[in-house]
């Protein structure tokens, strides 16, 4: 009740400061053309010291006629206007699609009993099986009341049209996903991926963006008609007012992609573009875009010009292009153009990374941009997990909230569950990542409410390939409470493991440690620093130079171990040579990094795999991890030793 009383107080504020603002401006969905003042005073300059004032024309007298006269340029220009919007009347969207049905005024999915269920995380599962997905879990909130959705107006006809040419260059394979992805997502149910493999993320890129470019482009349709319809019932006295029109949020923008660095979203872009070719639209400032998103004309991407196999072809994907972290773009979508670097207020999409939003909301003191967000992307999460994942958090939390500010918004078009502050309930969030953790998880289990439902890819795992006949030990120690875990290993491997290591004439020397989390390799780093060991670090924050002595350090023998983090491997991805014994503190995210880490000591001349020594601990909170590596089989014999 205290939620609902705040709510509405801040929304009687909002109406209370726009009901005393004059000249209210109405949010339009198109470039206005400029108002031509009549009777305007017009200078004509005849030289740079001389400017004659003309004077305007008599005014006509109320009797005397008016002849407009129209060029031929202005001719062509109305009727191509006219055959546009009897083209969008024809893929007028039927009431019965589930764009309406989701995002319609009185959203059947959004009731009462919904919204308790998914506050509750009390969701109806069931699973189903489908071809190129896989298994795929549904969540239903309780009271869920399945609609009779229309599947054949999902994508407008024009958008559907010019995808399936470009579908005719693609495998088989990825055209079988693309269809079976926009089968899933154009329903607007959470869509949560964490099984996407590089080769096929181009393709599921485009696919998503169709979607996004569909949904603003619906929207934009339902606005600009409706505006009609005002305008024709203001000039004609005889034609019946329209009734309560309620079709926008409180600000324009509808998606919001979130990407880890500038060379994503220059892909993204280049895959929304991709659906909207030359000459039928236009994009400005693409050049800029290129010079700000790309990299400088005269520069290398050392990742691209090396050699094939110098690097894993998941980390070139990865990391080529610019790197930058920090960045927000607007994306103003209208009938011909695609405009780039659009104000917020002003644009239908932003692409941003967490900490562009972050530094952008910080800055303004709100985030009344993000208040009226229908589809939200969130690409390459394991890449913001091994940035700072508290900045996903931080836009997460700030994500349809009321706003602080009217924005020039209509109050009177607003839909009522804007107003009622339930629009979290039918945001649809799609989620891609090649694996999934913990955090992924908590997303989508406690954070993510959509009232349609949402979906997950599930299925079993093999066991990871690795070198053969190199011995892998899994130590298992116990611990009941996942927030005393960090504590748990920390206490095992300090008292345990390390003496034992310690007192090995051959496993205290040439002995990697690996440790996923930034915390705990802090924590193991002082640790180590305190018994006197003679070890090297390599982290993320490690420069060229430290990287550098300290390779050589251990390869030569001077130091004795080697103390590396997952983000270093992940940013890095280096081939560490002079490893005989691998300790994994935790097991790492990646599961290839897991089989790279085996492969280093066969870098060396004359290594048997019987010279290789290997020891992971784990406990059952380490199930994912241990699922990749060791197979659901293997993993579900593991967690019965704990």
């Amino acid at each position: 009740m205290d939620d609902d009383n705040s709510t509405t107080t801040r929304l009687l504020t909002l109406l209370n400061v726009s009901a005393t603002r004059a000249g209210k401006r109405r949010r339009l969905y198109d470039d206005p053309a400029p108002a031509i003042k009549l009777n305007k005073r017009k200078s004509v300059r005849i030289a740079d010291n001389i400017v004659v004032d003309s004077i305007p024309p008599p005014s006509r007298k109320a009797t005397e006629p008016v002849v407009e006269i129209i060029t031929p340029s202005e001719i062509q220009e109305i009727e191509t206007k006219e055959a546009d919007r009897k083209g969008e009347e024809k893929d007028d969207e039927p009431s019965s699609s589930s764009f309406q049905i989701h995002f319609g005024v009185d959203s059947p999915y959004l009731t009462e009993k919904t919204r308790d269920s998914a506050d509750n995380n009390a969701w109806d599962v069931k699973r189903e099986k489908k071809d190129r997905l896989g298994t795929i879990a549904e969540y239903l909130p309780e009271g869920h009341v399945a609609q009779n959705e229309s599947e054949t107006a999902s994508i407008i006809e024009k958008l559907m049209t010019h995808f399936k040419k470009q579908q005719e260059k693609l495998p088989k394979d990825l055209k079988m996903l693309q269809d079976a992805l926009l089968s899933e997502i154009t329903t607007y149910q959470d869509f949560y991926l964490p099984r996407l493999t590089h080769e096929s993320h181009s393709s599921v890129r485009d696919a998503v963006t169709l979607h996004a470019l569909n949904h603003i482009t619906k929207k934009r349709r339902r606005v600009l008609k409706n505006n009609e319809r005002v305008v024709r019932a203001a000039k004609n006295s005889s034609e019946t007012p329209p009734s309560e029109i309620q079709d926008q949020g409180f600000t324009r923008p509808s998606v919001l992609v979130i990407l880890p660095f500038r060379s994503w979203a220059l892909r993204w872009v280049e895959s929304l573009t991709g659906h909207t070719p030359k000459p039928e639209y236009q994009v400005e400032n693409h050049s800029r875009f290129i010079k700000e998103y790309g990299l400088p004309p005269d520069a290398t991407d050392k990742l691209e010009a090396a050699p094939p196999g110098t690097y894993p072809p998941d980390h070139v994907e990865m990391f080529k292009g610019n790197v930058d972290d920090s960045f927000r773009l607007g994306v103003k979508l209208t009938r011909k153009t695609v405009k780039l670097f659009a104000d917020f207020y002003q644009c239908d999409m932003i692409i941003a990374s967490p900490l562009g939003l972050r530094m952008s909301i910080e800055k303004d003191g709100n985030a009344d941009f993000l208040s009226s967000i229908e589809m939200l992307v969130v690409d390459q999460m394991d890449a913001l997990s091994m940035q700072n994942w508290e900045h996903l958090q931080f836009v997460f939390s700030n994500l349809n909230e009321l706003p602080k500010e009217t924005r020039d918004a209509d109050f009177s078009r607003i839909k009522p569950w804007y107003l009622d502050g339930h629009a979290s309930y039918l945001r649809q969030t799609i989620m891609l990542s090649p694996y999934e953790t913990p955090d992924f998880r908590h997303l989508f289990n406690s954070v993510l409410k959509n009232v349609g439902g949402k979906k997950r890819i599930e299925g079993p795992y093999s066991p990871v390939q690795v070198p053969e006949g190199v011995s892998q030990s899994f130590v298992s120690f116990e611990c009941g409470n996942h927030k005393e875990e960090a504590d748990k290993r920390f206490q095992y491997f300090s008292t345990k493991v390390l003496p034992t290591v310690l007192k090995s004439a051959v496993h205290s020397t040439n002995t990697l440690i690996f440790v996923p989390s930034s915390y705990d390799f802090i924590r193991v780093e002082n640790h180590l620093r305190k018994t006197g060991v003679s070890f090297a670090v390599l982290s993320e924050y490690s420069s060229n130079q430290d990287i550098s002595r300290a390779r050589q350090a251990f390869f030569s023998g001077k130091k004795a171990f080697l103390l590396i983090s997952e983000r270093f491997h992940f940013f890095r991805r280096y081939k560490l040579r002079g490893v005989r014994n691998l300790l994994f503190y935790g097991l790492p995210d990646h599961v290839q990094y897991y089989a790279e880490l085996l492969a280093c000591p066969f870098l060396d001349e004359g290594v048997e795999s019987s010279d290789v020594n290997c020891r992971a601990l784990y406990c059952k909170y380490d199930w994912m991890r241990l699922e990749r590596i060791s197979g659901t089989e293997g993993a579900l014999e593991l967690v019965k030793q704990v």
